[in-house]
């Protein structure tokens, strides 16, 4: 052997013995008489080959000590990273869904969310997990795990059985039979209190558009059409939205905003299973910034309200109380097909009939009503069918009647003037539609008696 010896690991090289003047030569006899076995070994410089070796030994045991470190510490930070992995495959999975989480708004100043993912409550009646962002660091589930979300890399959107919630102070412990006010944050991100003047002494309606932050042509639809009435002194309309987790949403949210002024945005993420956390967003926000209005209207944005036609109702129930008005539902039965987008579990709802409740696309509520349904509801078993959730559950727990009202349609029609001009509410009506019907109702004044 000429040269030295070398080790590579890492990069480095570890020159640790120099053989050029070493000389060993091995000669062995092996001989065998049935009884005795004579090995003859003839070394040279016995004594640097010995401390050869136990140098290169020692060198040897870093090297391994330095390889399997590295090779724990990649697969530790592998293993961190795979939840996130395994959420961002589920999330591209379910792309197809309207359901919309994306950005936070500009106003929350945090950067980061943690992700909790809770286990089920009751794997035998309950197929949703509700999840909650939060910014603390501070949470108790009966099964978690923790994954730092990058907001700036999340445009996606969830699984449809995940119900997501953002939570800005807190972190809560999440089931599918907890009470809403586990889940539910108060307040708003973007309150808007001066659609309102005077917490709505003057004003007869208001009207709370349910939207999503994608869905920016129904509200521009709407807000050139019907929506005009939101100018009258008697009338406000507004837009109610959750948050996103999408940056480009937001910005274009940021800039609708400054234009219109007409969003409210609540502190939950903005998906269909937070349709029931949206409708108590839109209680809280009447409760504190407009209580002193005659009557509430909760419509959606694929909705065309006939505004002229709810006022004349308005004018004739006007002391009306603890009521809601509209397409009543009667005897309708939870569905318990855990594959159904309406599933609900015996956990959450155990009667074999919901009480009769008026349909989600629009009802009427005199304001009243509407602090006593904000409290009841957080002490209720939360129910992402919002409409059965809070017209149904929560208003037959507090005695409030539920009226059918025939001019609430809350479903496609055909678009004759007749009944355009005698409908409140028309459901399924697309961007182009609003604008058909808008002239229709305008042309039907003089056609249709």
């Amino acid at each position: 052997m000429g040269g030295p010896l070398v080790l590579e690991g890492g990069g480095e090289r570890l020159y640790f013995v120099h053989f050029d003047k070493l000389r060993v030569s091995l000669e062995g006899v092996l001989q065998d008489d049935g009884n005795t076995t004579i090995i003859t070994t003839i070394a040279s410089e016995r004594i640097t080959q010995k401390q050869s070796l136990i140098l290169g030994l020692i060198v040897l045991t870093f090297y391994a000590y330095y390889r399997t470190t590295f090779y724990d510490i990649h697969q530790f930070g592998s293993a961190r990273n795979f939840s996130h992995i395994v959420y961002q495959e589920a999330l591209r999975n379910q792309s197809n869904h309207s359901i919309d989480i994306q950005s936070v708004p500009k106003n929350m100043t945090y950067e980061t969310l943690t992700l909790n993912s809770y286990s089920q409550h009751n794997a035998s009646n309950t197929a949703t997990i509700i999840t909650t962002l939060s910014t603390s660091s501070s949470s108790q589930a009966l099964s978690s795990i923790s994954t730092s979300l990058n907001l700036k890399q999340s445009s996606e959107v969830p699984l449809l059985e995940t119900e997501i919630v953002v939570n800005t102070r807190k972190s809560v412990s999440v089931v599918s039979n907890d009470y809403a006010r586990a889940i539910y944050e108060a307040g708003h991100t973007v309150p808007i209190p001066e659609k309102c003047p005077d917490f709505g002494k003057e004003m007869d309606l208001v009207i709370i558009i349910m939207s999503a932050p994608t869905h920016v042509e129904a509200r521009t639809a709407i807000r050139q059409t019907w929506g005009h009435f939101g100018q009258r002194r008697d009338i406000s309309i507004l837009f109610m939205l959750g948050a996103t987790l999408d940056s480009k949403v937001e910005k274009v949210l940021e800039q609708e905003q400054r234009i219109y002024g007409d969003i409210i945005r609540g502190k939950f993420l903005d998906s269909y299973s937070n349709l029931t956390l949206k409708t108590i967003s839109i209680l809280e926000w009447v409760d504190s910034y407009c209580s002193k209005v005659k009557f509430v209207l909760k419509t959606d944005d694929d909705m065309f309200i006939n505004v002229p036609r709810l006022l004349a109702f308005i004018n004739r129930h006007g002391k009306d109380k603890s009521v809601i008005f509209g397409r009543l539902a009667r005897r309708w039965k939870p569905i318990r097909n855990k594959k159904s987008k309406y599933y609900v579990s015996q956990t959450q709802f155990k009667q074999p009939v919901f009480p009769d409740f008026t349909t989600g696309p629009a009802y009427l509520l005199s304001s009243d009503i509407v602090r006593k349904l904000y409290d009841a509801a957080l002490d209720q078993t939360y129910l992402k069918l919002e409409d059965v959730f809070m017209t149904g559950i929560v208003a037959h727990k507090l005695g409030i009647k539920r009226v059918q009202a025939n001019e609430f349609l809350n479903k496609r029609i055909a678009y004759s003037l007749c009944n355009i001009q005698h409908g409140i509410s028309i459901h399924m009506v697309k961007y182009s539609e609003q604008f058909d019907l808008w002239k229709k109702l305008l042309d039907g004044k003089s056609k249709c008696k």
